[in-house]
């Protein structure tokens, strides 16, 4: 009896974390979307198509925010800013290591070499608001999964 308990757990904890992966996932292509749409708008040429892009390799890397649960949990009886502070950091180093990764590899679908606060084109400092901003989506899309 308990040996089918934990293997219906095991199943159960997998199954889970398949569908926060698909949910980071696909809210992170919604988000890059409105904020490459939003970005061009908000350039000097006004671009009222209001057009977003993002990519394939994109989804993978917004999928691994589910990873965000556990520390979510850890930091739950924290301020915002400092969970938002630390989903940020978190983010940045998940895309710098995937960036560097992809370059490598000539299948970095971002260069941030023209930008003024870049690191080693592909991260942008200034895209911290942003990123604190996804952080704690995906924290609260998360705990309203569990």
């Amino acid at each position: 009896m308990i040996h089918r308990f934990h293997k219906f757990r095991i199943f159960h904890v997998l199954l889970s974390s398949v569908k926060n992966f698909l949910l980071c996932g696909c809210i992170g292509w919604c988000w890059e979307i409105l904020v490459t749409a939003l970005s061009r708008f908000a350039d000097k040429n006004f671009d009222r198509e209001l057009r977003g892009e993002t990519s394939l390799w994109m989804f993978p890397i917004y999928g691994m925010g589910f990873l965000f649960l556990p520390l979510a949990r850890l930091l739950k009886h924290q301020k915002f800013w400092l969970r938002g502070l630390v989903y940020t950091i978190l983010i940045f180093t998940t895309e710098y290591i995937t960036g560097i990764w992809l370059t490598r590899r000539n299948l970095c679908p971002w260069n941030y070499s023209h930008a003024r606060w870049n690191v080693h084109g592909v991260i942008r400092l200034d895209y911290a608001p942003a990123w604190f901003l996804l952080g704690l989506l995906y924290e609260n899309m998360l705990k309203k999964r569990k």
